[in-house]
């Protein structure tokens, strides 16, 4: 009698795991189904922004884009390159240098402002956290920002202009750093590095930033990233046409054929009408983003580790 119940409650749990083996595998391919469908929510446009650049120009206008070109043209490009090559390779470097100062700046800087906020000994934490926070609700708007950095630190036309309105602290990234921190490195780990006389900046620099490389890598590919976008600071700041960075100028290029346009007459507007007016933004938009996307694999795995990471509050 025992060995029968035996058997039927083997032969329930059997049962039961099929059930549950079968629901398992309806829900895994229904997720597979959503993520190729965001998969391809995310490459499609990028499919159509290249095909669309190699289109021909005329074809482009007159059957709108496809995400396979129709009439294959490299006109875009050779204009981009041929016409404006020396400008475009010169906003090339200006943009890197900056991406990589601004970006190397903010990490020097950030982490420390987000280390001590999430130290619990430090008695001024709540006020500053509430102060950093506070910046990301409210801020002193456009007019006032154009004046103290013109009027007080003087850095129209300069370099600094692009890299320093940017370099004061995102509060988001702040948050992140603190979180991190705060979750991630034990108090009994710092007070240890004390009783062996660390000082502050040892335990910073020796302890803290090596424990935290995958926040630094997340925040700093995306500081980077908004530095290699970046056009505002350009807009409002930048005059000299030697300091524009890359994105500027393709809004510049963008902004020249558009008044060539408007103001051209007889034989100077059948030129102009040859220029690739349309699928020379689909080309621009293909230089601008390539370089980031070719690096960022290599900071994916870190990315999403910091993420995971700065995102965990106790």
């Amino acid at each position: 009698m025992a060995k029968k119940s035996v058997k039927e409650a083997n032969k329930n749990i059997d049962v039961d795991s099929g059930v549950r083996g079968a629901s398992d595998k309806r829900f895994q391919i229904v997720l597979h189904v959503i993520l190729i469908i965001m998969t391809a929510a995310a490459i499609l446009p990028f499919v159509l922004l290249v095909a669309s650049s190699l289109t021909d120009d005329a074809t482009l206008m007159k059957f709108g884009y496809n995400f396979w070109p129709r009439k294959f043209s490299g006109y875009a490009y050779s204009y981009l390159f041929h016409s404006n090559g020396r400008s475009v390779f010169h906003a090339y470097g200006i943009t890197i240098i900056i991406t990589i100062v601004g970006t190397i700046l903010s990490l020097l800087a950030g982490p420390m402002l987000g280390y001590a906020l999430s130290r619990r000994d430090y008695s001024r934490g709540r006020v500053l956290t509430f102060l950093v926070f506070f910046t990301s609700l409210f801020n002193g708007g456009l007019v006032p920002s154009y004046i103290m950095w013109t009027q007080t630190f003087h850095v129209k036309n300069t370099i600094f202009a692009l890299i320093f309105p940017t370099l004061l602290f995102n509060s988001f990234y702040i948050i992140l750093y603190k979180n991190n921190f705060a979750t991630n490195i034990h108090p009994a780990l710092i007070e240890a590095a004390k009783i062996d006389g660390a000082g502050e900046w040892y335990i910073y620099f020796k302890i803290i930033l090596p424990l935290s490389l995958p926040i630094l890598a997340t925040v700093g590919l995306l500081v980077a990233l908004g530095y290699w976008n970046d056009w505002q600071n350009g807009l409002y700041f930048i005059s000299d046409k030697n300091l524009y960075s890359l994105q500027q100028l393709l809004k510049s290029i963008i902004d020249n054929i558009k008044a060539m346009a408007s103001v051209s007459t007889g034989s100077v507007a059948d030129a102009v009408a040859k220029l690739p007016s349309n699928s020379i933004r689909m080309a621009m938009a293909v230089v601008g983003v390539i370089p980031i996307m070719a690096l960022y694999p290599f900071f994916q795995k870190a990315f999403v580790a910091g993420i995971s990471l700065g995102g965990v509050k106790e």
